[in-house]
């Protein structure tokens, strides 16, 4: 599984064109739900937007695509904010270009260089990292194996987050090419009490 490049955090970049407000909206996503989710979220917080213009690209089986000119003119923001995304090669990612109509109308060739700025504007403010693929493992222990199961998991130098109910719950992100490697170190350190997902 390859390296890939995708933004490092969520950011927003914001400029005006003739009158007309853009915001650029990013995020990193893992799945097209999250991305979905995102542009959700988005369209909530700006529902007295006169656009809301999404695009996204995700590492799924199999890869998925997609962009929405929102009631543009075909062709002139949703297309041009994901060509942005496939022209600087980047993955896992969402965006969002919101528009407050200012009075004057721009054009397709305006509008297209408008929503590809907002874009690369908030690609810039993110950051664009080289990331490994991961994937999510589920570690459920009886409290007696959670510091034992901790243990290994800081050693691994994983992201983690655990959840105390009945039993202990790890929600733990690794590298594909570790993921196979700390299942069994896992197993190992509790004596195949461990039930890993």
């Amino acid at each position: 599984m390859d390296a890939y490049r995708t933004v490092d955090e969520r950011a927003t970049a914001r400029f005006e064109v003739m009158g007309s407000e853009f915001i650029g909206h990013v995020a990193p996503v893992e799945t097209t739900e999250h991305a979905e989710t995102f542009v959700d979220a988005i369209e909530s917080e700006y529902d007295d937007a006169t656009h809301n213009v999404p695009a996204y690209r995700v590492r799924a089986d199999p890869f998925r695509e997609w962009s929405s000119d929102d009631g543009e003119p075909a062709g002139s923001a949703g297309k041009p904010a994901l060509n942005v995304l496939q022209q600087e090669d980047i993955e896992n990612v969402v965006v969002v270009v919101t528009r407050y109509y200012g009075g004057t109308n721009l054009g397709v060739g305006g509008l297209a260089r408008a929503y590809s700025r907002a874009v690369k504007e908030a690609l810039d403010e993110a950051g664009v990292v080289e990331e490994q693929p991961h994937e999510r493992v589920s570690i459920t222990v009886d409290y007696d194996d959670s510091g034992t199961v901790r243990g290994v998991l800081d050693s691994a130098g994983v992201e983690f987050e655990a959840e105390y109910e009945a039993d202990v719950t790890f929600d733990v992100r690794v590298p594909v090419e570790t993921a196979a490697d700390l299942r069994d170190r896992l197993r190992s350190a509790t004596s195949g009490r461990a039930e890993i997902q």
